[in-house]
Parts: C-alpha cells; sequence; structure tokens
C-alpha cells in the first residue's frame, strides 16, 4: 500500500465530520426474529473533510495536498479529534493508559492498542500510526524513558531487553488514522464557495 507519512493540516481537520463505520449483516427470520452477522473485527472510520474549509487559503491547501497525494493513490495521516489519545481528551497521555501485554522472558515486540470499554464488554482496537515523540512506556507500572523504540508507522514498541515473565506492559500515546482520499476529484465552485456552500471531500480508513 502506497502511504506517505504526512499528516492532513490538523487546522482543517479540527472541523471534519465523521466517525467509526461497522459492517453487519443482518437476517431477518420468519419468526420476526434476527441473525446478525458482523464480517469486520475492526471498525473503519469515514471523515467529510469539506466541512473543515473556511476560506479560499484553505480550499488551495487542501487541492495542494490532494494533488501531492496523487487524490486516492497514497493513504496519509488525519488526526480524528474526536478520538486522539491514549486517554481522555482532557490531559496529555500518560503511561498507565492502555494495557498492551504482559511480558514472559522473550517477547520484547508489543502492538500498541487501545481497548474501549462499556456495558462489560470491551473492543481492542489496534493503534498503528502514533505520534512520534508521544509514546510513553511502563513495565509494572515503573516508566521506562530507555531501551525501548516506537515505530511511528507501525505501532509496534520494540524492546532492547524482553519484560519479565508476568510483567504488565502498559503505553500512552497519541495517535492518527491512516486515510486515503475516497474520491478521484475535488468539485468546487468559486461562486458557491464564496457563498458559503463548501466541497465535500471524502476520506476513508485503510488497513495496515
Amino acid at each position: 500500500m502506497g502511504f506517505h507519512d504526512v499528516r492532513f493540516p490538523t487546522d482543517l481537520s479540527f472541523g471534519a465530520t465523521g466517525g467509526p463505520e461497522r459492517r453487519t449483516e443482518i437476517v431477518s427470520l420468519a419468526s420476526g426474529h434476527e441473525q446478525r452477522n458482523s464480517p469486520w473485527a475492526d471498525a473503519r472510520r469515514r471523515y467529510d473533510a469539506g466541512v473543515g474549509l473556511r476560506s479560499l487559503d484553505d480550499l488551495e491547501a487542501v487541492i495542494a495536498f490532494f494533488e501531492a497525494r496523487r487524490g486516492p493513490l497514497y493513504a496519509f495521516r488525519f488526526r480524528d479529534w474526536t478520538d486522539w489519545k491514549s486517554g481522555p481528551a482532557s490531559r496529555v497521555p500518560e503511561p498507565l493508559d492502555q494495557a498492551i501485554g504482559t511480558g514472559d522472558g522473550t517477547t520484547t515486540s508489543f502492538a500498541l492498542r487501545k481497548t474501549y470499554a462499556s456495558g462489560g464488554t470491551d473492543y481492542v482496537r489496534p493503534i498503528t500510526h502514533p505520534v512520534a515523540g508521544t509514546v510513553r512506556v511502563a513495565v509494572n507500572g515503573v516508566e521506562l524513558f530507555t531501551d525501548f523504540l516506537a515505530d511511528a508507522v507501525s505501532g509496534v514498541l520494540q524492546f532492547d531487553t524482553p519484560p519479565d515473565e508476568g510483567a504488565e506492559v502498559t503505553a500512552g500515546f497519541e495517535f492518527d488514522v491512516p486515510v486515503r482520499f475516497d474520491s478521484d476529484a475535488i468539485v468546487t465552485s468559486l461562486s458557491k464557495f464564496s457563498a458559503g456552500e463548501v466541497p465535500s471531500i471524502p476520506l476513508v480508513e485503510v488497513r495496515v
């Protein structure tokens, strides 16, 4: 998959609309009951970045970004301002935010993830594009400042020394969503834009 490790302008993404999408197959039975099944293990996020455009300069910036990515050809980073931290949006990430694994004395690689819990059930989301310089890690509650590297594209932590058997590995981080343009064209009109009508600029999350 072609990927440019560059983020969509954050000031423009702030006004974007969108969120997670699930695919659920529902079969209605003769009895009135339903059978429901999901072929997707993970949600896929969709956004419309056109809502964030407020000026002709913004539009020009988006067109330049679109052209540099060759439209949908290359994926890129996108900040979802409704969900971009390992913990609450009101504070900076902390090393105990998310449990990402348990040491066995041998394993040195641990993938970042975020757990969403509600009503006694949870969903674990793989995090593949953490923001460089924001990843904080702890082993058994003690923060590490060395002895690990965080890959900003794969979201995998690589330890120099494997955590001891039974040691809880936790992490805190900011992260982006890998997306691409979901259209081969950006269609707009200067007169309509000046009158307040913004173009639709659909983005869709890509699997990595």
